[in-house]
């Protein structure tokens, strides 16, 4: 059973850098926060989804400003009781760690970390209004959308699908960047400023709209050579935009064919992150739970 196609799982830094408490109520709080292969740990992720989601839509329903001005108390205690919720969470991973300073330095314990700071420094610095807008910071909330790929498998699938091609990805790249300095260059010279095409990096701006079959129109070739270059780079554009699009495909494709470790730990030994088919520890051979996907 492939783990990746699980639709709730974290993609947390490795358990065992974090340090996994061995007993107690930290061991508890550590299943549910971390083990998602647990009905409690599903029951969890699920919970901070709509949490995480529902926080994203009162900062965007804040910015309107005809909702902030009527609905504004609403608004602020939505936000406090989120802050709340996203701080006892944060606090929680820290506690039930033993290195909690490596969650805190890694990239989803910065992510949880912004998700409450804005709230606190617009509380607690009176003059911070000299130094930054406020509604930056309230805008600065909506890094807790980040906050989703903790908890939903696919996201590191694409993560890892994007890591696994990245050399291929940066060719391609490479290869268009040198496309559109060229022709963005040949236009500047075969149109030249009293076209619009004022400097070279103008030109390549214009490239580049072309290339990605965007098309602004705010600069457009005049003579009828710079027609044919541009409708050159218009087809050569609309065969390109899928090259990186079958490259991570290729990659999703074969990651499915492989097996994921869960976060299924082993009662005996500890030892974690064993395969959705394992019935064995593989390190001490103690019976392990079964894997139950989905339910």
């Amino acid at each position: 059973m492939d783990h990746s196609t699980a639709p709730f799982a974290p993609v947390i830094p490795d358990a065992r850098r974090l340090g996994r408490p061995l007993s107690g109520w930290r061991l508890r709080v550590y299943t549910v926060i971390f083990e998602a292969d647990t009905p409690a740990g599903r029951a969890f992720d699920l919970a901070l989804i709509g949490l995480i989601v529902a926080s994203v839509v009162v900062v965007m329903l804040d910015s309107v400003e005809s909702l902030h001005a009527r609905w504004k108390p609403i608004f602020d205690a939505l936000e406090w009781a989120f802050t709340l919720a996203f701080t006892l969470e944060y606090l929680a991973r820290l506690v039930c760690v033993q290195r909690p300073m490596r969650y805190a330095r890694s990239f989803f314990g910065v992510i949880d970390l912004l998700a409450i700071l804005p709230t606190y420094l617009s509380f607690f610095v009176p003059g911070l209004h000299a130094l930054i807008d406020v509604r930056v910071l309230r805008l600065l909330r909506l890094f807790r959308i980040l906050k989703l790929a903790e908890y939903v498998a696919e996201y590191g699938a694409l993560g890892r699908a994007l890591m696994a091609s990245r050399r291929k990805i940066l060719v391609f790249l490479s290869f268009v960047l040198m496309v559109v300095v060229v022709m963005g260059t040949l236009m500047y010279v075969v149109e030249g400023p009293a076209n619009g095409f004022s400097n070279i990096p103008v030109s390549v701006y214009w490239a580049v709209t072309t290339m990605t079959t965007v098309g602004f129109g705010d600069i457009t070739p005049k003579t009828d050579l710079g027609r044919l270059i541009a409708s050159v780079m218009m087809l050569l554009g609309w065969g390109t935009l899928a090259v990186p699009t079958g490259i991570v495909s290729a990659e999703f494709t074969a990651q499915r064919t492989r097996h994921h470790p869960t976060t299924r730990t082993c009662p005996s030994c500890l030892s974690e992150g064993h395969e959705p088919d394992a019935r064995f520890c593989r390190d001490c051979g103690a019976p392990l739970t079964p894997y139950r996907h989905g339910r």
